[in-house]
């Protein structure tokens, strides 16, 4: 399925080294970012409160909200828990203050708000399952990079592998120097979304190198640079309609989603932007600089005529 056809062949190579200069300068940026401010860690990292509050009818959560602002409470979460009577809250622990006195202070507005609220259970989250959490993320990332590598390198080249890792990780770092730089919350949700990312990047690098791989077959005589601008340029129609797709139910996500979605769907949308951007003018200029010939991915026609023979 196609939207248009493009019938010339857009010439993305010609202008590789802008965009990965323009490219490197992004990650610097992140990386500095990330460096000197440093991530704003949600509860789940840092240790604090979680209480569940119970409703008798269907909690109205931007209400609860209204009411934990009016006392000067920030930094904190207020979502559905099991059902829409459930609610559960996480706040930090301030200097000399226990979960006792926060979750007797935090019922007080709630209550006063809406007798029939009652609270269920409260808990404390120490810092150190927030290191856990924090390792155990980062374990998950360096798993999924490997094995991103070795699926590439398997299907395709080495290069390939090589070349689609650095720009899906180029991705990864952008969207977590955003958070950095705006000290947005991050949390569990907005770890989940860029491992989303991470996966979802190397889908659009798989159809590119296929692509490619499809054109050292059928334009023998073409150079590298006119395979890869081929490959891309083909592959457009597609791009659009795919992350189109998904950026509006992003969106939806985004507008209409609350609080509660709302540093999830962000995540997510950078990474798509980003995502196709990589694809294109990082990863496929990367195979291009590493070398890749036709030799590697497609028997020569000598070689065959001669096993045709045997």
């Amino acid at each position: 399925m196609e939207f248009f056809k493009i019938r010339h062949d857009i010439p993305f190579m010609r202008h590789a080294l802008a965009f990965n200069i323009v490219s490197l300068i992004t990650f610097l940026l992140a990386v500095f970012f990330l460096a000197t401010k440093g991530l704003n860690y949600s509860i789940e990292f840092t240790g604090g409160t979680v209480m569940e509050v119970n409703y008798p009818q269907a909690a109205d959560v931007e209400k609860i909200r209204k009411a934990l602002d009016a006392r000067g409470y920030n930094d904190y979460s207020v979502l559905n828990f099991g059902s829409s009577r459930d609610v559960l809250i996480r706040m930090p622990l301030k200097p000399g203050q226990n979960s006792s006195e926060l979750s007797k202070a935090v019922m007080e507005p709630l209550s006063a708000q809406d007798a029939g609220a009652t609270l269920r259970r409260v808990e404390f989250v120490g810092p150190q399952v927030g290191r856990e959490l924090a390792e155990n993320g980062a374990l998950a990332l360096l798993i999924t990079s490997i094995g991103i590598v070795l699926y590439l390198a398997l299907r395709f080249e080495w290069k390939f592998g090589v070349a689609a890792i650095i720009a899906n990780l180029h991705d990864v770092v952008i969207i977590l120097g955003f958070f950095a730089l705006f000290q947005w919350e991050f949390s569990l949700p907005v770890l989940a979304a860029v491992l989303a990312v991470l996966g979802y990047s190397v889908n659009e690098s798989v159809v590119i190198a296929d692509r490619i791989r499809e054109n050292f077959r059928k334009m023998r005589k073409a150079s590298v640079t006119e395979i890869i601008d081929n490959a891309i340029t083909r592959t457009i129609s597609r791009t659009i309609i795919t992350h189109g797709c998904t950026q509006t139910m992003v969106t939806s996500m985004l507008v209409f989603g609350g609080p509660a979605l709302h540093y999830f769907a962000l995540a997510l949308t950078i990474g798509i932007c980003f995502g196709i951007y990589s694809s294109v003018l990082v990863m496929a200029p990367l195979v291009r600089w590493l070398g890749v010939r036709s030799e590697d991915l497609v028997k020569p026609l000598k070689e065959k005529k001669e096993e045709a023979v045997v």
